[in-house]
């Protein structure tokens, strides 16, 4: 339900730039015509954008990808931090550096790596599906080392650097049952030594 609410929210975001655009007080027209055709472009983008994920059931793919960043932050309790950093700072600064470098270190540096993403994307497709095409070495990600193919290394850092905060940690429900039980043991010696007195 909250997929075609988020579509529908992209929409409504553009009401304000093309209210904004209509109240323009600018006495030239050529600055009136710029900001109503670049709102209406913010509007189109995010028309088409529905028209091109939302009737087309297969299309759908960010529905899969929501819920493996959902299913990956369950597990990994900082992922969504680290994910957030990255896609808003660290990933923007690094286009932005390559393309201070001009066109061919845009070339050099970003297609080689898209395509390897799209490698990656088609090889996971088809591991999942049809598994029974690739060689033994490539029907899974086991070739690779492990801080390649899982988070849990970097887990494993990341619950130490900070151990000493409960919240952060993944063994917390383990450590509040011992001590409950620690404090029920203590208590019934408690009572007994009363008894006994």
């Amino acid at each position: 339900r909250a997929y075609p609410m988020t579509l529908g929210s992209n929409i409504g975001t553009t009401t304000t730039s093309l209210l904004a655009s209509l109240a323009a007080d600018s006495a030239d027209p050529v600055e009136k015509k710029s900001a109503l055709q670049i709102a209406l472009v913010h509007l189109f983008f995010n028309i088409f954008g529905i028209l091109l994920f939302y009737p087309i059931p297969f299309m759908r793919w960010p529905i899969s990808a929501a819920k493996l960043l959902g299913k990956t932050t369950a597990k990994y309790r900082w992922f969504s931090i680290a994910y957030l950093i990255f896609m808003f700072f660290v990933f923007p600064l690094f286009v932005f550096g390559v393309s201070l470098g001009g066109p061919l270190a845009m070339y050099l540096i970003i297609l080689p790596l898209g395509l390897l993403l799209i490698f990656i994307i088609i090889l996971n497709v088809v591991q999942k599906h049809k598994s029974e095409w690739l060689p033994v070495l490539l029907k899974d990600w086991s070739f690779l080392p492990l801080p390649l193919r899982s988070l849990s290394p970097y887990d494993r850092i990341i619950t130490r650097a900070f151990s000493c905060c409960k919240c952060c940690r993944t063994d917390v429900k383990e450590d509040d049952i011992e001590n409950k039980k620690e404090h029920h043991n203590l208590d019934n010696l408690g009572f007994q030594a009363d008894n006994n007195v």
